[in-house]
């Protein structure tokens, strides 16, 4: 059995800073109110024709191979977590294939929106634990900006959202260091409770959309229900990350840093206090990019990387919630 390693990293985000002071010229909203509630300052909306969700996994994904020290002839398989494709069908993990010039491997996309990059890298983690690949590259990549009503009827949804990308190359591991375990769960019956209704065969297909062209018709618009998420979401993540304490031995005194999915900074917030972790222990972004879901949990762990906070030896501990209802973590040594 093998044990798979993150040997490379990398982010993007697009140019476009969007200030809550920008969006209180568009909407009845303040910064304060912003603040108090998500704890964001600003976040990047896409660059019209420029930035894709395909776009920008790939500029982040170079940045990881870059660093891993491999090249397009050394990817086996493609992992690309989003809830924001391109197209309706294709995925983009084959326009990414595509871009980057790699092999005819295969390209599986994931859909389980702010957990995706977590299932993403357990799917990764499985297949070079096998001996099936030896490299795997996974992306997690979002545009929500081109999809959010940009109103005051929908600012409970829009002010949090923001959009960018992250990628991660996993390779076979020689020592003890790498992803310990992944731990994965889903619970349908909460599936409307953070949902886009339509388009899609369950419910109003563009056709129907576009021929009643009612300004009220919300059901292509995103539907939080925000107290409810929040309830479960704090739950879900203590329980996710107890789970993989347990399951190596280890104890919430042995997490050298924590990167919980930035959805909110009063979730993290509520998280660090309840295992009595430090400021130094946990990582948040949220504050510049708001919530890019796939993206979040590999753009902050990049950042972190980045900044020296995640040494060789770490325990570092990944976790995230999400509409599905989603939820997952993954605890590695660095």
């Amino acid at each position: 059995m093998f044990r798979s390693k993150i040997s490379g990293l990398g982010y993007y985000v697009p140019d476009n800073v969007v200030t809550n002071d920008d969006l209180s010229k568009i909407m009845d909203t303040n910064h304060e109110w912003i603040v108090e509630r998500t704890g964001i300052h600003e976040r990047r909306h896409k660059v019209l024709e420029e930035d894709t969700t395909s776009g920008m996994g790939v500029k982040a994904a170079r940045k990881a191979m870059e660093r891993a020290g491999v090249e397009a002839k050394d990817i086996d398989f493609v992992v690309f977590a989003t809830l924001s494709p391109d197209y309706y069908f294709p995925g983009p993990g084959v326009m990414l294939q595509k871009e980057l010039g790699l092999n005819t491997v295969a390209a599986l996309d994931i859909r389980a929106q702010c957990s995706g990059f977590i299932y993403a890298l357990s799917v990764a983690d499985q297949y070079i634990k096998t001996g099936m690949y030896k490299t795997v590259l996974v992306v997690g990549s979002e545009v929500h900006s081109a999809g959010l009503d940009m109103t005051t009827r929908g600012r409970a949804v829009s002010v949090i959202f923001g959009d960018g990308a992250g990628a991660a190359v996993l390779t076979r591991s020689e020592d003890e260091t790498g992803i310990l375990s992944t731990h994965i769960h889903s619970q349908g019956e909460h599936a409307e409770e953070l949902a886009l209704i339509a388009p899609g065969m369950g419910g109003r297909w563009v056709s129907d959309i576009l021929k009643d062209n009612d300004p009220d018709d919300l059901s292509y618009m995103p539907h939080m229900n925000g107290q409810f998420v929040f309830k479960n979401a704090v739950v879900r993540f203590s329980e996710v990350i107890m789970e993989g304490l347990e399951a190596n031995k280890l104890q919430v005194s042995d997490i050298d840093m924590l990167i919980p999915h930035q959805a909110n900074l009063r979730i993290s917030q509520f998280i660090q206090q309840k295992f009595g972790l430090s400021d130094d222990q946990v990582f948040n972004n949220i504050q510049k990019y708001g919530n890019t879901t796939a993206a979040s949990v590999p753009i902050a762990l990049t950042e972190a990387w980045e900044e020296g906070k995640i040494k060789t030896g770490d325990v570092v501990v990944l976790a995230a919630f999400g509409s599905g209802f989603t939820w997952g973590s993954v605890v590695l040594k660095w």
